[in-house]
Parts: C-alpha cells; sequence; structure tokens
C-alpha cells in the first residue's frame, strides 16, 4: 500500500499505463502530422489540403504533451518498480497468447517460402497440440484438422475456384 491515503496499489501503475498510452498517440499523432505535410497542394488552394490535417495533429500533439507533464507528475517513484513486476505477472499468465502470436508471425513469414498447404499444416499441428488435451483423441482430431484446412481447402481453391494459394519457391 502506498503512503497516500486513498490511493489503491495499482493506482500507479494504471497512471505509468495512461503515460504510456499517452506517448504511444504522441507518436502516432506525429507521424500522421508529417505524412499530411505530403500531400499534394492544388493550384485553387491557398493552404492547401494538407493544412486541416496538420492542424488537427498539431492541436493533438500540444495536449498529449500537456498531458505526459501532467501524469509525469502525479505518477510516484515506488510505482515504476511495481510497474514492471505487474508487467512481467501479466506476461508469464499470458504466454500462450505470445506463443500464438509467435506462431502466427512464423506462419506468415514462411508461408511465402514453403507454400501454403505445408505452412497451414505445420502451423495448425503445432498449435493445436500445442493448446489441446494431451491425448490420443485430441490428436487425431488435430491431424485431421490440419490435413483438412491445409491440403484439403488448397484443393478446393485450385480445382472448385481456379484459385491458386501460395506454393512456395
Amino acid at each position: 500500500m502506498s503512503a497516500t491515503p486513498g490511493r489503491t496499489r495499482t493506482e500507479g501503475s494504471g497512471e505509468i499505463a495512461r503515460l504510456l498510452s499517452y506517448v504511444a498517440l504522441l507518436a502516432a499523432s506525429a507521424g500522421l502530422f508529417l505524412e499530411a505535410r505530403t500531400i499534394p497542394t492544388s493550384r485553387f488552394e491557398v493552404l492547401g489540403a494538407g493544412a486541416f490535417p496538420m492542424l488537427v495533429h498539431g492541436a493533438l500533439i500540444v495536449l498529449l504533451i500537456g498531458s505526459i507533464a501532467g501524469s509525469l507528475r502525479k505518477i510516484p517513484a515506488s510505482a515504476y518498480a511495481r510497474f514492471a513486476v505487474e508487467v512481467a505477472e501479466w506476461a508469464r499468465a499470458k504466454r500462450l497468447v505470445f506463443a500464438v502470436f509467435g506462431a502466427l508471425g512464423l506462419y506468415v513469414a514462411t508461408m511465402p517460402v514453403i507454400g501454403y498447404p505445408v505452412a497451414t499444416f505445420l502451423f495448425l499441428i503445432v498449435l493445436q497440440v500445442t493448446l489441446a488435451p494431451k491425448t490420443r483423441a485430441a490428436f487425431a482430431i488435430a491431424l485431421a484438422l490440419a490435413l483438412i484446412f491445409s491440403f484439403g481447402l488448397n484443393w478446393v481453391f485450385a480445382e472448385v475456384f481456379n484459385v491458386f494459394l501460395p506454393r512456395g519457391r
């Protein structure tokens, strides 16, 4: 518990999360401001087509800088260490979600190289075996589903729809 009355254990962490969201929004708004500068102008407009988006994002940048300064003043020094511990606990609890996203990234990266059927089969079989119960029936179902949704779908698209999915190199 914090020494400040009425302050909960996670309030400092919530303020850090708010600060991080302000920083992310600031980066996005700055990028969009710079992108708005590249909008071509016509000879009929004095300010150009990018003037309004630049005005909006410029105002957002000013407001976000003020919000970041206010948020930095509200965060107690002890909250930074607690926030790091809570993020580590959260990441440990969500490790399967990270594994699925990692497998999805690997699937997308390998599909152009090894082709849709093989990449999809490997992706589905690995995920299903990882996430499903460890029984023979579950493995048989996972194998059947992986075969149907990889090689079966590839066959349906090629023969019925005449659409060819990535074949690989």
